[in-house]
């Protein structure tokens, strides 16, 4: 299911980290998860004995067309078989379980992994069950804890957005944060020999239409007037722009006018012939 953002013609990242759902309750977080991580350059996921069975319909439709994520998923009994050829491994968990093991947030925890995967190591990020989260036994079984920075009192994330905010992290990293894009390029700042010739045109057209009803008021008002657009910084596209308006609206009100006066003139010329036919009669036209 193609989305705004799909462009097939660029190349999949994939990669990074291996993710692992501990015995997800549900496929729509499952596939929303696969989409996450096709978002931010994730793409080995693997499901511990996901309550509802695998394959799943409704992962593969909440996974909006992450479905080579979901068709390369490998299935494990438990998360001692998931992690048996893993390195080093991120334990995702929003409680705190009296353990003496490093906590880190996302950030540094992409940072940690992904100098791991670049010394060859293996790295996994682990998430618990959508209800219960990972048991403290799963947690033991990891390296290092991941949390975030939430609100203690509801600290308790969706499964797909949990490892949505992880994977977020890790393309940042990888990428340097770098955007997709950006803005596209500005025309060059107006220079003043252009901004007043654009007050030239403005302050003449507003004349022309009877805009300064003072003529004690104009120079204050004219100056107002130029520190709006002094304050804008126009750039030369801008001016062009403005001055196209300036002058669509001056023929436009000439226009108006002129059909006003042609209407007028039609209509006295037809006022003119009835009166004429009026006045006309037989006894005239005999004579």
């Amino acid at each position: 299911m193609p989305g705004a953002g799909t462009d097939s013609t660029k190349p999949w990242i994939g990669g990074g980290p291996v993710v692992i759902l501990v015995e997800p309750q549900l496929g729509d977080n499952i596939g929303s998860a696969a989409r996450a991580m096709g978002n931010f350059g994730l793409s080995r996921l693997r499901l511990v004995n996901p309550r509802n069975g695998w394959p799943d319909d409704r992962a593969r439709i909440f996974a909006a067309g992450a479905d080579r994520i979901l068709e390369e998923a490998t299935l494990f009994p438990d998360l001692r078989a998931a992690l048996a050829d893993v390195n080093y491994a991120i334990a995702a968990t929003a409680r705190e379980r009296g353990m003496a093991k490093q906590v880190l947030g996302a950030d540094a925890a992409a940072a940690e992994a992904a100098a791991r995967l670049a010394q060859r190591e293996d790295v996994a990020l682990v998430f618990g069950r959508e209800r219960t989260g990972l048991y403290t036994e799963e947690v033991s079984l990891c390296d290092v804890i991941l949390t975030l920075p939430v609100n203690p009192a509801f600290a308790s994330l969706n499964l797909a957005t949990a490892v949505s905010v992880v994977a977020y992290e890790w393309f940042k990293h990888a990428t340097g944060g770098a955007l997709p894009f950006s803005s596209a390029e500005k025309s060059p700042v107006a220079e003043k020999k252009d901004l007043l010739a654009f007050f030239d045109h403005l302050e003449g057209e507003l004349e022309a239409a009877a805009f300064f009803r003072s003529a004690d008021k104009q120079p204050s008002t004219t100056r107002n007037i130029r520190n709006i657009f002094h304050r804008i910084a126009l750039s030369k596209q801008d001016l062009a722009t403005l001055h196209g308006m300036i002058t669509s609206l001056v023929e436009g009100r000439i226009g108006r006018e002129k059909r006003k006066s042609e209407r007028n003139a039609k209509a006295e010329a037809k006022r003119a012939r009835g009166l004429a036919d009026h006045g006309s009669s037989p006894v005239d036209e005999e004579a």
